[in-house]
């Protein structure tokens, strides 16, 4: 699924810019676990925003939600307009 290699991508990127390079699985927390912090989020809401559609204005801002690839990756398929 491209949603997912997109994400891992953004992910690694942004943790290696931290030093971080680590592996990074679907349902492997990446900021309760500390790897990333709050500021990084906001460029993670931007990239989803930009990339997706993902209207957090509409939806509110959880930091769970984009905690993990998988759980990052349900957002967007929320955010989608259903098909009809």
């Amino acid at each position: 699924m491209e949603c997912r290699s997109a994400v891992l991508n953004l992910l690694q990127n942004l943790l290696a810019q931290k030093g971080d390079r680590d592996p990074v699985a679907a349902d492997s927390p990446v900021f309760t676990s500390g790897r990333l912090q709050s500021v990084d989020a906001i460029q993670v809401a931007v990239f989803l925003e930009e990339h997706y559609g993902v209207d957090f204005a509409a939806i509110g801002f959880d930091q769970e939600k984009i905690d993990t690839i998988e759980s990052i990756c349900s957002l967007i398929e929320e955010a989608q307009p259903t098909k009809k």
